[in-house]
């Protein structure tokens, strides 16, 4: 962010509107708040100055809903931060879905309520350099026969700062160093076996993949990194991950295959995944791909806790999750091929990333 920005709070609740403005100022926001929703209406409706709103209000009925959605309809480019609570997570996923809410925390959450604010106000940077972007790959397109290789160009480099921008992300964690790209490899292998040929989808699951983990970039290293056991309030922010990615990246146009990664890679097949408790076909398919590739190089990689295993094993946990963690469709896929198919897709992919003994050293 470049200076302070407006934020707009309606909160019903005296007492917690309060509260939660003078934090909010205290991090150098500006605010207008209200305490109904004429009120708001009137403010939002007739001005298009604020570049986020925070809506707290409880219950969530129907009407506030459809308030939301006029609000929506009116300022499409609001960022629209809902605070609710956790009890209702399939109602909390849909309206992301929808588009009716960008982005949903905890109204007692203090850090999840600012961290919130702050995708929302980093979306919009990057959506204005995306913004940019399209233009001027608009603008090479209509020369097409002079700059098709700066336009190829382009391209390539797109793909490439999002995979630098993955290995950044993993290198948060340096005993994980490599999985997004490793992940990303498998989960392609897996849909091919699924019959999945065409070329854009299984690009849009490699570009899933590479991505499945960006709403970390929220979550304070202080937990990522923690040596011990995570807390029961570490373990709730910690899950808020794919929310939070999902919430980041959905307008960027990006297409369906790599929110549905990002939104529902935690999801199990018997429904005790999070965030919302899917199962079975309710979760996408690259989404049930995904989980699979996740499982494999969690299982064949080195962790501090314990040493790394052969493919040999994490054949038999991930058959042993057949129906339970994992699709069993994806589970056949998988055992169809050898497991030296598996293990040259993890060394071709690994032999070309730095030592990390050099980034151990800098930690």
């Amino acid at each position: 962010m470049t200076g302070p920005e407006k934020i707009f709070l309606l909160g019903e609740n005296i007492k917690h509107r309060v509260n939660l403005k003078r934090f909010l100022l205290g991090q150098n926001f500006h605010i207008a708040d209200a305490k109904t929703l004429d009120e708001t209406a009137s403010q939002l409706l007739e001005a298009h100055d604020f570049s986020v709103a925070v809506f707290s209000f409880f219950p969530l009925d129907t009407s506030k809903i459809n308030f939301l959605k006029d609000i929506r309809a009116a300022n499409p480019r609001l960022g629209i931060v809902l605070l609710m609570s956790r009890e209702n997570p399939k109602l909390a996923i849909s309206l992301l879905q929808q588009g009716i809410a960008d982005q949903i925390s905890s109204q007692d959450n203090l850090p999840s309520v600012f961290s919130a604010v702050i995708n929302e106000f980093r979306k919009k940077d990057i959506l204005k350099t995306n913004a940019a972007y399209a233009r001027r790959l608009s603008s090479l397109k209509s020369e097409q026969e002079k700059n098709l290789k700066r336009a190829m160009d382009l391209e390539e480099i797109y793909d490439s700062t999002l995979e630098n921008l993955m290995t950044a992300l993993d290198l948060r964690d340096v005993e994980t160093f490599g999985h997004s790209r490793t992940v990303a490899k498998y989960s392609q292998m897996l849909a091919r076996v699924l019959d999945i040929e065409d070329k854009t989808k299984l690009d849009n699951i490699r570009k899933g993949a590479l991505l499945h983990d960006v709403g970390k970039i929220a979550i304070p290293d202080s937990i990522l990194k923690k040596p011990g056991s995570l807390n029961q309030d570490e373990w709730e922010k910690i899950k808020l991950h794919p929310t939070l990615g999902y919430g980041l990246v959905k307008e960027i146009k990006l297409l369906e295959e790599v929110g549905n990664i990002i939104l529902c890679h935690h999801e199990r097949y018997d429904g005790r995944g999070y965030p919302g408790g899917l199962k079975k076909e309710e979760i996408p398919l690259e989404a049930r791909i995904f989980a699979l590739a996740d499982a494999l190089d969690a299982i064949t990689s080195f962790r501090p806790y314990r040493e790394q295993r052969d493919f040999k094993v994490a054949r038999e946990e991930i058959e042993e999750h057949k129906g339970s963690q994992f699709d069993p469709q994806v589970v056949d896929a998988f055992c169809s091929l050898n497991l030296e198919t598996w293990e040259k897709i993890r060394f071709e992919t690994t032999r070309l990333l730095p030592s990390l003994d050099a980034y151990r050293k800098l930690t």
